[in-house]
């Protein structure tokens, strides 16, 4: 359930997004300090207008920005650790564990509960910084469109890496300018090859200055790159740096299911699964792989 500080930015971001309908740019209203988050979307929105047009799905994703922060906060505060694929695990009475080290859902358990518990009972998991993002996708979806429609759009969830419900619909475009909700990737080119998770880190754009990336924190961009150098290999000349890969999911599919534009019972396109074991990867090149083997095998 969302808690009061989620709410109170959601009702202040409805009075900004109702100015979308009258072509106009959205005002910012101090309500306080509960709107800061929003207020840096909405400003961003009305500095690119030919990209984010006075479209319905507007409002739509504004809020659910807000909840991939708080997702994205909430994964943080309940210091849930960081693993490699082959020494994940998961809470058995939800999920199961894969040799993989994926976590696929059990037959006959909710969707909304197996990703609540993962909030819930923290300690019974661990998983590498891919998998994270997903989680607070779906966790964010979720916690905005509710348990009855979620459980019938995500009916089977299969978390390793990048791999989603096609619904979600995550896409990736080469931009520098970013907003608060957004995923990026800090990438460490020379990293010790003795710990390849540390290759680089996805991590959630908190909109203050700050990321969260799972196995570091939440930090200042500087910061996570200090971290990563930390882990190159010996000798290494190159720092890790952020790149300008953008990773969001397809707001306006996910508009127009909220609102029951489909009909669920219909069978859906299904993504496929690379098992690369690769941790910590972006996903560019999770795509890489996917279209590298989808042109393999066929």
């Amino acid at each position: 359930m969302m808690g009061i500080h989620g709410k109170l930015i959601l009702d202040v971001e409805k009075r900004y997004i109702m100015n979308h309908f009258s072509g106009m740019p959205i005002q910012q209203i101090d309500s306080g300090p509960s709107d800061s988050i929003v207020k840096l979307i909405i400003q961003r929105m009305n500095e690119e207008p030919t990209v984010y047009a006075f479209r319905s799905v507007d409002e739509f994703e504004g809020m659910l920005r807000n909840n991939i922060i708080l997702s994205a906060r909430a994964m943080f505060q309940n210091r849930i650790r960081f693993a490699v694929f082959e020494k994940s695990y998961c809470n058995p009475m939800y999920w199961e564990l894969m040799r993989t080290g994926g976590f696929l859902l059990r037959r006959g358990v909710r969707p909304s509960d197996a990703i609540n518990d993962i909030y819930i009972n923290s300690s019974y998991y661990a998983f590498e910084c891919a998998t994270a993002m997903v989680i607070i996708y779906y966790h964010a979806v979720l916690n905005l469109i509710g348990e009855n429609l979620f459980n019938q759009i995500f009916q089977t969830i299969y978390l390793y890496g990048w791999h989603t419900d096609s619904d979600l619909g995550i896409g990736a475009q080469y931009s520098d300018r970013i907003l608060p909700g957004d995923i990026v990737y800090f990438n460490n080119p020379e990293f010790n090859p003795l710990t390849p998770e540390w290759r680089g880190e996805n991590a959630v754009v908190l909109g203050d200055g700050t990321y969260f990336g799972h196995g570091l924190g939440i930090m200042t961009a500087e910061q996570m790159i200090f971290a990563l150098n930390k882990m190159r290999w010996p000798g290494a000349y190159r720092s890790a740096y952020l790149t300008n890969s953008v990773t969001r999911p397809n707001f306006k599919n996910l508009a127009a299911l909220s609102n029951w534009q489909r009909d669920h019972s219909n069978n859906k396109y299904k993504n496929i699964v690379v098992h690369h074991n690769e941790s910590s990867i972006s996903f560019d090149h999770y795509m890489y792989l996917v279209n590298y083997f989808t042109n393999y095998f066929t």
